[in-house]
């Protein structure tokens, strides 16, 4: 498989701390592959730089010919709005906006698309509930229902099986299987060892910066996960600021790497 997302001593910031720091090696085409590591690792961060909503301050991100609309991304349940006043059947057409028309008008085609989406993930008939009268598992069978509309190439998801049932947890696996199976790439943010190790193939595990990257039995070893660990544990929150390199170009302050 050739490389398709290379990051190259990639590090990215908020409020311009480093969350994730100098990360360097590639997804290839048609992988599928675990973010572990710890609580605050930079698993979500990294994510987020991936799919481009967070800038790089450092390194850089090489997505070679893949564009905003080659990626499909599921970020955490916790980042959505539940609230807001929309159906089912209307948050699954999300998943098709890239085939809107000029005035935003989905084809027959594309309500059909949806219909079989939601038979997919076994919630035929919800078309018409509101997302807030959903629970959990329901509602991240229609996350799940959305992206099988938008037809990704790469599929990023940032903790897709937290707080839902083992059903849900099952059905949702086999999916994201598929998904592979059909050549898409598949990187998924996860904190489930046992499932991360039964599941996927590949794992990048990082502790703000690489611990390991590569086959999963490799990767997860007990030695990398103390190591993991450790590092977390001596990270210091107090760093002074990383600068972007335009910023370090000028002059700015010098990086300053995490605690030893």
């Amino acid at each position: 498989m050739s490389d398709l997302i290379r990051l190259d001593n990639l590090t990215v910031t908020y409020e311009r701390h480093p969350a994730v720091h100098h990360i360097s090696g590639a997804f290839r085409t048609g992988s599928l592959t675990a973010i572990a590591g710890p609580n605050g690792a930079g698993k979500s961060t990294l994510l987020k730089a991936i799919v481009g909503e967070l800038r790089p301050a450092g390194g850089s991100i090489d997505r070679g010919a893949l564009t905003r609309n080659d990626f499909g991304y599921l970020p955490q349940a916790a980042d959505i709005n539940r609230r807001f006043p929309i159906s089912v059947a209307d948050t699954i057409m999300l998943g098709a906006w890239k085939n809107a028309g000029a005035f935003g008008r989905f084809s027959r085609q594309d309500a059909e698309r949806a219909r079989d989406a939601l038979s997919v993930v076994g919630l035929s008939g919800f078309e018409n509930r509101h997302i807030g009268s959903l629970s959990a598992g329901q509602f991240q069978r229609v996350l799940f229902a959305r992206l099988l509309l938008q037809d990704a190439r790469v599929i990023l998801l940032d903790e897709p099986f937290t707080a839902i049932d083992q059903r849900t947890t099952r059905d949702l696996l086999d999916l994201v299987l598929r998904w592979n199976n059909e050549g898409r790439t598949v990187i998924a943010v996860l904190h489930d060892f046992d499932q991360v190790r039964a599941h996927f193939p590949e794992t990048m595990l990082i502790a703000r910066e690489l611990v390991g990257w590569g086959d999963t039995q490799d990767v997860m070893s007990p030695a990398n996960l103390i190591r993991a660990r450790a590092m977390a544990e001596r990270w210091d929150e107090e760093a002074e600021a990383c600068l972007p390199d335009d910023e370090l170009a000028e002059g700015g302050l010098a990086k300053r790497e995490p605690a030893e």
